[in-house]
């Protein structure tokens, strides 16, 4: 009898592990399609991306909200998480910092409509922007702090400044391809170091 509990318990990991990584995947190809058509692209070009049936992804998610909520929430992991593979993959402590702040300003810029969609008054949206802070300033804080101790940024740097001011420079960048919101960001970053006096 515990063998067939073991098959079943097996089998129930795999398919819970599969459904995760299709939900991944649906995930990623909303994201694409976001950036690509904005917010309010057609259900079945997401669908077309995934590889899967417009059932599945109303299955899943059943309102367009839902769809935005957990693509929004997605990247926002996904940037918290880049977070400490970072740290401790790159050779400097600025150096991780610099790297997680492309990604930052990749999430700010490259989401069309989205800040527009989570301004709205659905209350599905209500919580995202605390859920936002929540996970990324304790990160952008780690990474200061981590810089600062090994000297390369000055010590006095506030994550939650840091992000706000990084977020207005990305403002309306997708809007003019006379700027460059990236050059910008890193004139900033570039600012934070320490220099020889």
């Amino acid at each position: 009898m515990a063998d067939i509990d073991s098959a079943s318990t097996a089998s129930g990991s795999r398919k819970r592990a599969d459904a995760r990584r299709n939900e991944q995947t649906l995930l990623d190809a909303a994201a694409e399609a976001f950036v690509a058509s904005g917010v309010d692209v057609p259900v079945r070009d997401i669908a077309a991306r995934a590889g899967v049936g417009v059932g599945t992804i109303y299955r899943h998610f059943p309102t367009r909200a839902d769809l935005v909520v957990a693509v929004y929430r997605h990247q926002v992991e996904a940037c918290a998480e880049a977070g400490p593979a970072l740290l401790a993959t790159n050779g400097t402590p600025y150096a991780a910092l610099t790297r997680w702040i492309d990604l930052f300003v990749d999430f700010l810029v490259t989401k069309h409509g989205l800040a527009e969609a989570l301004q709205s008054d659905d209350a599905t949206f209500g919580a995202l922007h605390a859920y936002f802070l929540d996970r990324l300033v304790p990160v952008c804080a780690r990474l200061l702090d981590e810089a600062a101790a090994a000297g390369e940024i000055r010590p006095d740097v506030q994550a939650y400044e840091l992000m706000r001011g990084v977020g207005n420079l990305c403002i309306g960048a997708s809007r003019d391809p006379r700027y460059d919101a990236r050059r910008v960001v890193g004139l900033l970053v570039a600012g934070l170091r320490v220099t020889a006096g």
